[in-house]
């Protein structure tokens, strides 16, 4: 997973219409439920989702959203499951996160 570009992807979700991903440019568009902005986008060949934080969910995730702070899920698409996150353009695997290890990044 190149963090490099879900940290720009993340900044390009949360400021504009559109992210520009390579050569394609992919819209953002609200989800149904809660309007939260999203995108969907390929990388290595899987399918992946951008969704801003919702600041209402009362995770740490959400507080950091309620505080000001650009959050962005990642989520894979195949498996519906979060892989990373993005704090202020800072981005982290969720595996990273519970082993703590920088050098984990794939």
């Amino acid at each position: 997973m190149d963090l490099s570009v879900l940290s720009s992807i993340a900044a390009q979700l949360m400021t504009s219409t559109q992210v520009k991903l390579g050569d394609k440019v992919l819209p953002v568009r609200r989800t149904s439920s809660q309007r939260l902005k999203a995108a969907s986008f390929e990388m290595n060949g899987k399918k992946y989702e951008g969704i801003e934080q919702n600041p209402e969910k009362p995770s740490r995730w959400g507080e950091l959203a309620r505080q000001g702070h650009q959050v962005v899920q990642f989520k894979d698409a195949a498996t519906n499951r979060f892989v990373a996150v993005s704090i202020d353009g800072k981005v982290k695997e969720y595996g990273a996160l519970r082993r703590d290890n920088p050098t984990s990044r794939s």
